[in-house]
């Protein structure tokens, strides 16, 4: 198997959207449960139902492959795992190292979902001299201070870091200087990087602030819908009382 330091996936050069690779995933990830249950084909309504996308961008997607399907058959289904796991790398080695070996990149490392797709935790790093020689996930933490040997000697391709956000930038620069050109990041900061390098972030804060946005919108919704009159209801008719006038007495209409 060839290893991702010196193989880098075809999609910018073949001129795939971003959008669409963003995309990929949830494609292979749909197509790998249809395999799992022997599912031969499949339709584009049925794959983007189950990705989550409407079948027409899921059509234009796949044309970007080179993939359009057989009219009344549909998609092979083991063809585009395959096909979307090469355009996606993952049919290559790809040596990740984490750094930051609290609970989130311990609990990372103790993942079992990346192996099967191609990545192998090949490092864990960490800052703090106590943490070095501990085991986990079976494999032995080593101190930030040798991450350039680290990362040489392993191959690494892919960066994790989960540090605290004001220690995060520093690490990205070491990583970088070693040679790491994709960098994926749980900090709650933003990286500067030069140009050629890739940084994907991770905030779980942020992805709770906009479910709390929709949810105090929805509560919204539902105290205006609470509020507003019953159309069922009859008209309240306007009522009259009466009050002493020099001839006597007055009625005066009070509105409703």
């Amino acid at each position: 198997m060839a290893t991702g330091r010196n193989h880098r996936p075809a999609t910018r050069s073949r001129g795939i959207p971003e959008a669409t690779v963003a995309r990929l995933p949830l494609y292979l990830r749909a197509l790998t449960a249809l395999s799992e249950r022997s599912v031969p084909t499949v339709s584009s309504e049925e794959l983007a139902a189950a990705a989550g996308v409407n079948s027409a961008k899921l059509r234009k997607d796949f044309s970007y492959l080179g993939s359009y399907g057989t009219r009344g058959v549909g998609y092979d289904v083991e063809y585009l795992v395959y096909q979307i796991s090469r355009e996606l790398g993952l049919t290559q080695d790809w040596p990740v190292a984490i750094v930051g070996i609290g609970n989130l990149g311990a609990a990372l490392a103790n993942y079992g979902g990346f192996a099967s797709r191609g990545f192998r935790v090949a490092a864990l790093i960490d800052a703090d001299p106590a943490m070095a020689g501990t085991p986990v996930a079976g494999i032995p933490v080593q101190h930030a201070d040798d991450l350039d040997r680290i990362i040489s000697e392993n191959g690494v391709s892919i960066g994790v870091i989960t540090t605290p956000p004001g220690a995060a930038q520093q690490v990205c620069d070491r990583l970088v200087a070693a040679g790491v050109t994709s960098i994926l990041n749980f900090a709650p900061t933003v990286l500067s990087v030069p140009d050629g390098v890739d940084v994907r972030k991770v905030d779980l804060s942020i992805e709770l602030q906009i479910l709390a946005f929709h949810e105090q919108r929805k509560a919204g919704e539902d105290t205006a819908a609470d509020s507003a009159p019953d159309p069922a209801a009859p008209p309240v008719r306007a009522t009259t009382t009466s009050r002493k006038g020099p001839d006597g007495d007055m009625p005066a209409v009070m509105p409703a």
